[in-house]
């Protein structure tokens, strides 16, 4: 039996709009960590910090100053001062300890539940300055 030639220019555009269409539905953008590990944030060493607005937190770590973008909408962020900077397990079993922007690292406070963080960039201090005057909530660590 043969097919149809009708069939076939629709099969084609059919199975070619497939990989279009899931790549659509993926909306987590990939991961793209710090590197070298050294240039990423050590939440044992943050001093400082500011939530611009419910998926962006800043960070001093020393000299060090970064954007932390968060996944999705964590409207209970630094309510009572305080943050936490969560790396990921692998990082906290090899002892390093540092958030590079990698999958399973969070940022949390007490009335919020752990946040996913997407991404982590440095930025200077003229970007942190105009980030933290902008400012909902801002707390210094011990």
């Amino acid at each position: 039996m043969k097919t149809p030639a009708l069939l076939l220019p629709a099969a084609f555009l059919a199975a070619s709009a497939l990989p279009t269409m899931a790549a659509g539905q993926d909306k987590t953008p990939a991961y793209t960590p710090l590197r070298p590990v050294s240039e990423c944030l050590r939440p044992d060493r943050v001093n400082e910090w500011y939530v611009i607005d419910t998926t962006t937190v800043i960070a001093r770590a020393g000299p060090d100053r970064y954007v932390i973008k968060l996944q999705a909408k964590c409207p209970q962020l630094g309510i009572g001062q305080s943050l936490r900077f969560r790396p990921n397990r692998a990082n906290q079993a090899a002892g390093m300890g540092a958030m590079c922007g990698e999958a399973g690292e969070t940022v949390a406070s007490r009335d919020q539940p752990p946040c996913a963080v997407q991404s982590i960039a440095r930025i200077d201090k003229a970007q942190f300055d105009a980030l933290g005057s902008k400012s909902k909530k801002h707390g210094t660590q011990p």
